[in-house]
């Protein structure tokens, strides 16, 4: 059988792995990317698809580990490609979020959901048996999954750790995880997201504890930014703000979306008259409120992000406001979220982040814990997933460490054919993947020289020379105009501007003499004059845009 990485690999995020055996094929996880700095008005980034599309007759089914964005949101994009008749195997809580996806997108057609628990066998097609193994995680229902074929067996962990005091008490199933490694596992995909963190990766219990001890000293209104996802999480905060009697008032769509979501399934425990809404926060006394919000990675439109800069419809940051991040800022989120804080702390608001040990904990195993996941399974062959290459590259390490051979170590990226036989496992080949960008309803519209264009007109700007042409003479009547943007200020630059279009003359003046009818040449010589007169008068390369009119 074939393991085909499509996400995950070399990047955090869009993690999505195929398991090809003869003529059938199942899909685990199916997530989107962040865009980063360079991806300038890209929304979200999926996986390229092409592969699966073009092999859609033989799949029989997507197995999901956990309801995260990294792993659900490129479902709905995927289902616009394959058959509908695929059914979706997960957890409980995570179908109901990737139901939401398709409501997002106004996709009515629904792919059949299939629920799953802890120890759920599944037999899809001819050949694949597939049975899930609960873990911990920061998001209820995760699971790890373990894929059996005539060829062989791969173990998918999913993101895990392994959180001995977990929130609601169903911590991760070692006992099973055991047995399968006695039984023996050709090759093990796992989690590699803290690989470089050396230990234990601490219980998401005492994140409980640290928000006890702020909702102690705070003496006015407490604003909590969290991951909508983090249930347990937001059943701590909401179980310690009923202690303290304060009023819980929510904001951000997500947000919304997941109490209401987990409250209607039981993952979330309220008391009838916690709930608030933002507007009615200003009726409350300060030290009686708890205004729970999106934003922890400094997103532009986020709820925090105009909390902070006292843009919000109904919240104004004042003095005596207790404001808690709890969460680690994604790499490349740094500057947003510092900017964030900066701006809090203008207001007086006391301001706790990631410095402030204990506000957050992660949710993927350290050192140890991949170490002890190692132990367990014992696999014959060993790949990293979910990770930069430096953490794939710490995970082999402590996979050596552990005694798996070098040999039987495997450093994959997206795309590669990993072969699984009764001889062993090996990369053999390599299919198509890619990222394909989401902008606004544009899927895949968006490629690297439209990026280009983009990044050039960020950096220089715009210059647009506008000429109207004798149809019947090809002589120029009017122009050249110059109109430029994100370029320079016209008022200050008219003899910028006078010179640009004396230039343009002067090279279009032989132009005239040959009564070329056709405005094709007017433009490229145009478009060439403008470029290399502008660069030697500023050392810029602005965008040009020759518009020639017929009359």
């Amino acid at each position: 059988m074939y393991v085909i990485p499509l996400g995950g690999l070399d990047e955090v995020g869009k993690n999505m792995n195929l398991v090809q055996y003869r003529d059938e094929i199942i899909i685990i996880d199916c997530g989107v990317g962040f865009p980063g700095e360079g991806l300038l008005g890209i929304d979200l980034v999926i996986p390229d698809f092409s592969y699966v599309e073009n092999n859609k007759n033989k799949i029989k089914g997507l197995f999901v580990t956990h309801g995260h964005e990294d792993h659900i949101g490129s479902i709905p994009y995927l289902y616009q490609k394959i058959d509908k008749e695929v059914s979706i195997f997960s957890g409980k809580l995570t179908l109901a979020l990737i139901e939401g996806k398709f409501e997002n997108l106004k996709m009515r057609d629904l792919p059949k959901m299939r629920e799953v628990k802890n120890r759920s066998k599944v037999k899809v097609g001819k050949y694949f048996n597939v049975e899930f193994i609960r873990v911990t995680h920061s998001i209820a229902d995760s699971y790890a999954v373990l894929v059996t074929t005539p060829a062989g067996t791969a173990l998918f962990t999913g993101d895990f750790k392994i959180d001995l005091t977990p929130v609601d008490g169903l911590g991760t199933d070692l006992a099973r995880l055991g047995q399968i490694g006695e039984k023996g596992v050709d090759l093990l995909l796992a989690d590699s997201t803290n690989s470089e963190v050396e230990g234990y990766t601490p219980s998401e219990r005492t994140v409980g504890a640290a928000f006890q001890l702020e909702f102690a000293k705070a003496k006015g209104r407490i604003i909590v930014a969290a991951f909508a996802s983090h249930i347990h999480r937001l059943q701590q905060i909401v179980t310690i703000a009923e202690s303290y009697g304060r009023k819980i008032a929510i904001d951000g769509r997500s947000l919304v979306k997941v109490f209401e979501v987990a409250q209607k399934m039981g993952y979330l425990k309220i008391k009838k008259d916690t709930m608030i809404a933002l507007s009615d926060v200003e009726n409350e006394k300060d030290n009686k409120v708890v205004i729970l919000c999106t934003g922890t990675q400094g997103e532009p439109m986020a709820s925090l992000s105009r909390i902070a800069q006292n843009i919000h419809k109904h919240t104004k940051i004042k003095e005596g406001d207790t404001v808690i991040i709890s969460a680690t800022p994604i790499p490349g989120n740094e500057k947003a979220v510092s900017k964030n804080i900066n701006n809090l702390l203008k207001y007086d608001a006391e301001v706790i982040f990631k410095k402030v040990a204990g506000i957050h904990v992660s949710g993927h195993a350290s050192k140890k814990e991949q170490e002890l996941m190692l132990n367990l399974i014992k696999p014959k062959y060993f790949m990293p997933v979910h990770g930069e290459y430096k953490m794939l590259k710490a995970h082999i390490e402590t996979a050596i460490a552990t005694g798996v051979p070098k040999a039987n170590t495997l450093l994959g990226l997206n795309g590669s054919k990993i072969e699984i036989t009764k001889s062993g496992v090996k990369i053999k080949g390599k299919v198509s993947a890619g990222a394909t960008f989401i902008d606004g309803l544009g899927v895949g519209d968006i490629g690297q020289t439209v990026l280009r264009d983009r990044q050039q007109l960020s950096q220089d700007g715009v210059i647009i020379v506008v000429f109207t042409l004798n149809k019947e003479t090809g002589k120029i009547i009017a122009g050249p105009e110059i109109v430029t943007r994100g370029f320079t200020y016209s008022k200050d630059s008219d003899e910028l501007i006078q010179g640009t279009v004396e230039h343009i003359n002067e090279k279009l003046a032989k132009l005239e003499d040959t009564k070329i009818k056709d405005w094709q040449p007017i433009k490229n010589l145009t478009k060439e004059a403008v470029a290399k007169f502008v660069y030697n008068k500023t050392k810029r390369n602005p965008v040009i845009l020759p518009i020639v009119m017929e009359v």
